[in-house]
């Protein structure tokens, strides 16, 4: 196993450049996905090389109800730096443990007492407007997913630009948008490296429903005018995906005015994205394949080390 069982750990790192220039040099529908993709293999390496240093570690402990023979010196050799790695493993472990299921309960915990709000508004509908003096609007995911806005917000709008933020809300619940800021923020609780994908995945999410935006209007330089507006007056909304809040506004208000982004799913190779991607590509290959390796190695090595 070796120090195999160590490079899914550090390997994130290789995803770093890309969390900036995907953002930048993709369409954001492709971005979103890349960026959730590799978060999740490298989190899920990380995560199972995490699991075999525990069990080294807890090999080590006394009184613990594993077969005798998996603290034999020819098992802990297999892992460098055992006595450190193996018990600070299952400190990690816990304490990975514990954000996951805060993160997790957190967000349904949101969307469980935004859906208990919404029982006294009467008939069921995609948009729900409530009587309130602060402006906000974000997008509440669920059976069925809903877009709230506040009529404060409202108020700081044309009817026009209603068309727009509406649209803009509701690409975030077709898009699935709350699935991979969920899974990417899950990801950076299992490795803290991955911690920057998700700021790059927040501004890419805003500009693909941005970009929805645009398009059902037909009209870019509104949808624009509706999100630099929008941005001026709204309050944060812990838990939701808010119009004009997450990301840059100056840079989505830029991109709005600008040419619709090439929908291409691959950057040239030969642009600082494209070598990017590449590296972030290779990274996670490196990540899986390391992780292979050492899971099948000390399976092999735990065998012949149980006794009959």
């Amino acid at each position: 196993m070796g120090v195999f069982v160590y490079l899914p750990l550090v390997l994130p790192l290789t995803a770093l450049p890309i969390a900036r220039l995907a953002e930048q040099h993709l369409h954001p529908r492709r971005a979103a996905r890349l960026l959730t993709t590799v978060a999740v293999i490298l989190a899920s390496c990380s995560l199972l090389c995490l699991g075999l240093l525990v069990v080294v570690g807890t090999a080590q402990l006394p009184g613990n109800p594993l077969p005798d023979g998996w603290s034999d010196d020819e098992v802990r050799e297999a892992v460098p730096h055992d006595a450190f790695a193996g018990k600070a493993s299952i400190l990690a472990l816990v304490v990975v443990t514990a954000a996951c299921g805060f993160t997790v309960h957190r967000h349904f915990r949101f969307r469980a007492r935004a859906h208990r709000a919404l029982r006294g508004l009467g008939r069921p509908d995609d948009v729900a407007v409530l009587p309130d003096a602060v402006p906000y609007a974000y997008a509440l995911p669920g059976s069925p997913g809903r877009v709230m806005v506040s009529t404060a917000m409202l108020a700081s709008l044309e009817p026009a630009e209603h068309r727009a933020l509406f649209a803009h809300e509701r690409a975030h619940l077709t898009g699935r948008h709350h699935r991979l800021l969920l899974a990417t923020r899950l990801a950076g609780c299992v490795n803290p490296l991955l911690w920057p994908l998700l700021g790059a995945l927040v501004y890419s999410t805003e500009r693909w429903a941005d970009e929805e935006a645009a398009r059902v209007t037909g009209d870019r330089r509104l949808t624009a005018r509706a999100v630099g507006k929008a941005a001026l007056v709204a309050r944060p909304v812990p838990g939701g995906a808010a119009f004009a809040i997450a990301g840059p506004v100056p840079r989505r208000v830029a991109a709005l005015l600008g040419p619709v982004p090439p929908d291409r799913s691959w950057p040239p190779a030969l642009t600082p994205a494209g070598a990017a991607a590449l590296v972030a590509a290779a990274g996670t290959t490196v990540s899986a394949l390391s992780a292979l390796n050492a899971a099948v190695a000390l399976f092999l090595v735990l065998e012949a080390a149980t006794p009959l």
